[in-house]
């Protein structure tokens, strides 16, 4: 088994949509051995090379309904393990990971409700909190 994984993913051109890509920046810059991050605009299916060799994988995304509490679950595979669309999400990830590799490593989704998504760079206020709160919750996941 390879290094601990943090998968962060969104749209950095859709104000808080970006904050998947925000968190994935700042777990890099820990610097913590044993642990990679990917920053994407969407997961796809070249990630579960990556996914299927890590101990442990953390998916974080900014999640539409408007600011509220980080979540954090779990996750199983689920799906079938085809194709993959722009619609994907961790547990179709997973799945290809276990059906192309054989693998799938222990799995969380880290999601932070957030209510920004206009076309602008740069995450709001209540965003950057809810990062800050995301980024806890990796590191006592990992630790």
């Amino acid at each position: 088994m390879g290094s601990d994984l943090v998968i962060g993913y969104g749209n950095t051109l859709r104000g808080d949509d970006g904050l998947g890509q925000e968190a994935a920046a700042a777990v890099t810059a820990w610097e913590r051995p044993g642990l990679s991050a990917i920053a994407c605009h969407q997961l796809g299916p070249e990630l579960a090379s990556a996914v299927s060799t890590a101990q442990r994988v953390v998916f974080v995304d900014a999640a539409a309904g408007g600011y509220g509490p980080v979540r954090v679950s779990p996750l199983e595979p689920e799906g079938e393990g085809g194709v993959m669309t722009h619609a994907a999400d961790p547990r179709s990830l997973l799945c290809l990971a276990k059906v192309l590799f054989g693998r799938c490593p222990p799995a969380w989704w880290v999601t932070v409700p957030v209510g920004d998504f206009e076309y602008r760079q740069g995450l709001s206020a209540a965003a950057r909190e809810g990062l800050s709160e995301a980024l806890a919750r990796v590191w006592e996941i990992l630790s």
